[in-house]
């Protein structure tokens, strides 16, 4: 493991940086600034794995399964902090995306020693969800080498869930195990091996994209409005009113009445307006267009 971990991309060491224990703070940030742009370009390299990352999480939701993000260390928090936006973003179920980190949640805020270090705990914490084949694992780890992410790639696989391995560097150990291997390879950290930078930027950027492509094709966009945005507060209010009013152009006091007789369910509240129907035929529509807004709407 040790002669494997000198030849890994993500411990490498940056030509640019050497000198940047002697830099003055703006040559720091340039030189980070700089690596940075690196990122997006590499995620672009991996588009269509990522694709296909996203086809597997679609079908894992039109079957009533899940998406599970599984990780140590800054690639656990990451799984967790993309799962966790889904219910006030798109009105889901708490459980439908959820992030898994080894050492359990108090790992989040609290490094746990060891923790990534047995693979048998990654299978343990996927059969404490009860674990399915109609769920789809995204294991996470910048130097795809991790125990704790190859033992829960492994279990996923052998139940027949549908497996994504994501990490920094190629031929990564945690590909083997996966369905679909993505490899963003940003190249050597300005600080060497420290993967919460251009790594952990870039795999923000990747489950970003899962999540949200996979929720826009389930019918929680329209145009590009936020239509299931869950209102659990008066900023999340607002923002319902305003993107109810940007589609169907009516007054204020309008929206909120709408809002309000929706029950607080804006795609409710547009069809209501749009189709000049009660919330019941409302619901009815939504339900006859599998939830999509735009087949749902007659007048357009």
């Amino acid at each position: 493991m040790q002669h494997n971990l000198k030849t890994l991309t993500t411990e490498s060491r940056n030509e640019r940086s050497m000198a940047i224990d002697t830099a003055q703070p703006l040559d720091i940030l340039k030189l980070m600034n700089e690596e940075d742009q690196k990122i997006a370009e590499a995620v672009a390299q991996e588009l269509p794995h990522i694709e296909m990352a996203v086809k597997y999480t679609l079908e894992s939701f039109k079957q009533g399964g899940r998406l599970i993000y599984i990780g140590a260390g800054t690639s656990g928090r990451l799984g967790v902090l993309d799962a966790v936006e889904c219910p006030p973003t798109f009105s889901t179920d708490p459980n439908m995306v959820q992030g898994i980190i080894a050492g359990g949640e108090q790992a989040f805020v609290k490094a746990v020693e060891g923790a990534e270090d047995k693979p048998e705990a990654g299978e343990a914490d996927l059969k404490k969800i009860n674990l399915s084949p109609q769920d789809t694992v995204i294991g996470i780890a910048a130097s795809g080498r991790t125990p704790y992410v190859i033992g829960a790639l492994q279990y996923a696989k052998s139940i027949q869930a549908k497996t994504v391995a994501l990490s920094c560097n190629r031929n990564a150990l945690i590909s083997k195990e996966a369905d679909q291997a993505i490899e963003v390879v940003v190249g050597p950290e300005v600080l060497t091996g420290s993967t919460r930078l251009k790594a952990a930027t870039a795999h923000k950027m990747v489950l970003n994209m899962i999540s949200t492509s996979s929720m826009i094709l389930l019918g929680k966009a329209y145009e590009n409005l936020m239509v299931d945005v869950h209102v659990s507060n008066e900023k999340l209010k607002e923002r319902a009113l305003n993107i109810i009013i940007k589609i169907t152009g009516v007054t204020y006091e309008k929206a909120v009445k709408a809002l309000e007789a929706a029950d607080l369910q804006v795609k409710t509240a547009i069809v209501m307006i749009q189709n000049d129907v009660t919330k019941d035929k409302a619901l009815q529509m939504l339900d006859e267009a599998d939830g999509y807004v735009r087949r749902a709407i007659k007048k357009e």
